[in-house]
Protein backbone atom coordinates (compact mmCIF):
# COMPACT_ATOMS: atom_id res chain seq x y z
CA UNK A 1 0.00 0.00 0.00
CA UNK A 2 1.54 3.33 -1.11
CA UNK A 3 2.62 6.11 1.56
CA UNK A 4 0.61 8.99 3.01
CA UNK A 5 1.41 12.33 3.45
CA UNK A 6 0.32 11.58 7.07
CA UNK A 7 2.72 8.26 7.26
CA UNK A 8 5.56 10.31 5.83
CA UNK A 9 4.84 13.05 8.81
CA UNK A 10 4.38 10.60 11.95
CA UNK A 11 7.35 8.37 10.83
CA UNK A 12 9.93 8.46 13.57
CA UNK A 13 13.63 7.37 13.07
CA UNK A 14 15.25 5.48 16.01
CA UNK A 15 18.12 7.75 17.18
CA UNK A 16 21.81 6.58 16.89
CA UNK A 17 24.40 8.16 18.20
CA UNK A 18 26.03 10.76 15.83
CA UNK A 19 22.70 10.47 13.86
CA UNK A 20 21.68 13.08 11.22
CA UNK A 21 20.65 16.93 12.48
CA UNK A 22 17.18 16.43 13.30
CA UNK A 23 16.13 19.75 11.91
CA UNK A 24 17.46 19.20 8.62
CA UNK A 25 15.66 15.60 8.44
CA UNK A 26 12.63 17.48 9.49
CA UNK A 27 13.29 20.00 6.95
CA UNK A 28 13.75 17.55 4.36
CA UNK A 29 11.09 15.50 5.48
CA UNK A 30 7.87 18.62 5.26
CA UNK A 31 9.69 19.17 1.80
CA UNK A 32 8.90 15.21 0.56
CA UNK A 33 5.39 15.75 2.68
CA UNK A 34 4.56 19.10 0.69
CA UNK A 35 5.81 17.65 -2.26
CA UNK A 36 3.93 14.13 -1.99
CA UNK A 37 0.58 15.76 -1.55
CA UNK A 38 1.34 17.69 -5.22
CA UNK A 39 1.82 14.82 -6.30
CA UNK A 40 -1.19 13.17 -4.78
CA UNK A 41 -3.51 15.98 -5.66
CA UNK A 42 -2.15 16.20 -9.30
CA UNK A 43 -2.89 12.30 -9.96
CA UNK A 44 -6.00 12.79 -8.56
CA UNK A 45 -6.89 15.75 -10.86
CA UNK A 46 -5.22 13.84 -13.80
CA UNK A 47 -7.52 10.68 -12.53
CA UNK A 48 -10.71 12.98 -12.82
CA UNK A 49 -9.91 14.49 -16.04
CA UNK A 50 -9.43 10.71 -17.27
CA UNK A 51 -12.48 9.95 -16.17
CA UNK A 52 -14.34 13.00 -18.03
CA UNK A 53 -12.34 12.55 -21.06
CA UNK A 54 -13.41 8.67 -21.20
CA UNK A 55 -17.18 9.50 -20.44
CA UNK A 56 -16.92 12.08 -23.41
CA UNK A 57 -14.52 9.47 -25.30
CA UNK A 58 -18.05 7.01 -24.74
CA UNK A 59 -20.36 9.41 -25.24
CA UNK A 60 -18.46 9.98 -28.58
CA UNK A 61 -18.07 6.26 -29.69
CA UNK A 62 -21.70 5.97 -28.91
CA UNK A 63 -22.42 8.49 -31.58
CA UNK A 64 -19.84 7.34 -34.04
CA UNK A 65 -21.46 3.85 -33.43
CA UNK A 66 -25.19 5.39 -34.41
CA UNK A 67 -23.61 7.46 -37.36
CA UNK A 68 -22.19 3.81 -38.25
CA UNK A 69 -25.54 2.26 -38.25
CA UNK A 70 -27.82 4.95 -39.45
CA UNK A 71 -24.56 4.87 -42.72
CA UNK A 72 -25.44 1.54 -43.23
CA UNK A 73 -29.36 1.78 -42.99
CA UNK A 74 -29.36 5.17 -45.25
CA UNK A 75 -26.77 3.10 -47.85
CA UNK A 76 -29.61 -0.31 -47.28
CA UNK A 77 -32.65 2.22 -47.85
CA UNK A 78 -30.85 4.23 -51.11
CA UNK A 79 -29.48 0.32 -52.49
CA UNK A 80 -33.70 -0.22 -51.68
CA UNK A 81 -35.33 2.57 -53.27
CA UNK A 82 -32.63 2.32 -56.15
CA UNK A 83 -33.99 -1.32 -56.93
CA UNK A 84 -37.73 -0.57 -56.30
CA UNK A 85 -36.56 2.26 -59.26
CA UNK A 86 -35.61 -0.07 -61.57
CA UNK A 87 -38.15 -2.58 -60.97
CA UNK A 88 -40.72 -0.01 -61.27
CA UNK A 89 -38.66 1.37 -64.53
CA UNK A 90 -38.64 -2.18 -66.13
CA UNK A 91 -42.54 -2.51 -65.47
CA UNK A 92 -43.24 0.84 -67.09
CA UNK A 93 -40.96 -0.24 -70.02
CA UNK A 94 -42.81 -3.68 -70.14
CA UNK A 95 -46.19 -2.25 -70.05
CA UNK A 96 -45.14 0.53 -72.53
CA UNK A 97 -44.00 -2.10 -75.12
CA UNK A 98 -47.29 -4.03 -74.46
CA UNK A 99 -49.81 -0.61 -75.40
CA UNK A 100 -47.38 -0.05 -78.24
CA UNK A 101 -47.70 -3.82 -79.52
CA UNK A 102 -51.37 -3.08 -78.62
CA UNK A 103 -51.66 0.08 -80.59
CA UNK A 104 -49.66 -1.45 -83.70
CA UNK A 105 -52.03 -4.56 -83.76
CA UNK A 106 -54.79 -2.65 -83.63
CA UNK A 107 -53.58 -0.25 -86.24
CA UNK A 108 -52.76 -2.84 -88.46
CA UNK A 109 -56.33 -4.26 -88.14
CA UNK A 110 -57.61 -1.14 -89.03
CA UNK A 111 -55.22 -0.52 -91.83
CA UNK A 112 -56.40 -4.06 -93.11
CA UNK A 113 -60.41 -3.55 -92.66
CA UNK A 114 -60.06 -0.22 -94.03
CA UNK A 115 -57.75 -1.95 -97.42
CA UNK A 116 -61.04 -4.71 -97.66
CA UNK A 117 -63.29 -1.66 -97.68
CA UNK A 118 -61.54 0.20 -100.36
CA UNK A 119 -61.01 -2.79 -102.75
CA UNK A 120 -64.86 -3.33 -102.03
CA UNK A 121 -65.26 0.21 -102.88
CA UNK A 122 -63.95 -0.47 -105.94
CA UNK A 123 -65.90 -3.09 -106.82
CA UNK A 124 -69.03 -1.51 -105.91
CA UNK A 125 -67.42 1.83 -108.21
CA UNK A 126 -66.94 -1.03 -111.51
CA UNK A 127 -69.93 -2.94 -110.83
CA UNK A 128 -72.14 0.89 -110.98
CA UNK A 129 -69.36 2.07 -113.92
CA UNK A 130 -70.24 -0.72 -116.08
CA UNK A 131 -74.25 -1.01 -115.11
CA UNK A 132 -73.94 2.95 -115.83
CA UNK A 133 -72.59 2.24 -119.34
CA UNK A 134 -74.76 -0.52 -119.96
CA UNK A 135 -77.29 1.96 -119.15
CA UNK A 136 -76.27 4.78 -121.23
CA UNK A 137 -75.67 2.52 -123.70
CA UNK A 138 -79.30 1.48 -123.72
CA UNK A 139 -80.13 4.39 -123.77
CA UNK A 140 -77.52 5.80 -126.47
CA UNK A 141 -79.32 2.43 -128.60
CA UNK A 142 -82.86 3.78 -127.75
CA UNK A 143 -81.70 7.05 -129.44
CA UNK A 144 -80.01 5.32 -132.10
CA UNK A 145 -83.17 3.08 -133.49
CA UNK A 146 -85.17 4.00 -136.00
CA UNK A 147 -88.56 4.00 -133.78
CA UNK A 148 -87.53 7.94 -133.65
CA UNK A 149 -88.82 7.91 -137.27
CA UNK A 150 -92.22 6.72 -136.59
CA UNK A 151 -93.00 9.02 -134.25
CA UNK A 152 -91.71 12.13 -136.36
CA UNK A 153 -93.88 10.79 -139.42
CA UNK A 154 -97.00 10.72 -137.19
CA UNK A 155 -99.65 13.12 -137.57
CA UNK A 156 -102.56 14.02 -135.42
CA UNK A 157 -106.09 13.96 -137.11
CA UNK A 158 -109.03 16.08 -135.67
CA UNK A 159 -110.98 15.22 -133.07
CA UNK A 160 -113.28 12.56 -133.24
CA UNK A 161 -115.90 12.23 -130.01
CA UNK A 162 -113.56 14.90 -128.64
CA UNK A 163 -110.52 13.06 -128.65
CA UNK A 164 -107.14 13.61 -130.77
CA UNK A 165 -106.11 10.65 -132.86
CA UNK A 166 -103.12 9.87 -134.01
CA UNK A 167 -102.59 9.00 -137.86
CA UNK A 168 -99.48 7.99 -139.46
CA UNK A 169 -98.63 8.73 -142.65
Amino acid sequence: MPLTPLDIHNKEFTRGFRGYDEDEVNEFLEQVIKDYELVIRDKKALEEKMEQLNERLGHFTNIETTLNKSILVAQETAEEVKNNASKESKLIVKEAEKNADRIINEALQKSHRIAIEVEELKKQAKVFRTRLRMLVEAQLDMIDTDDWDHVFETEIDEKVDGKKEMVEK
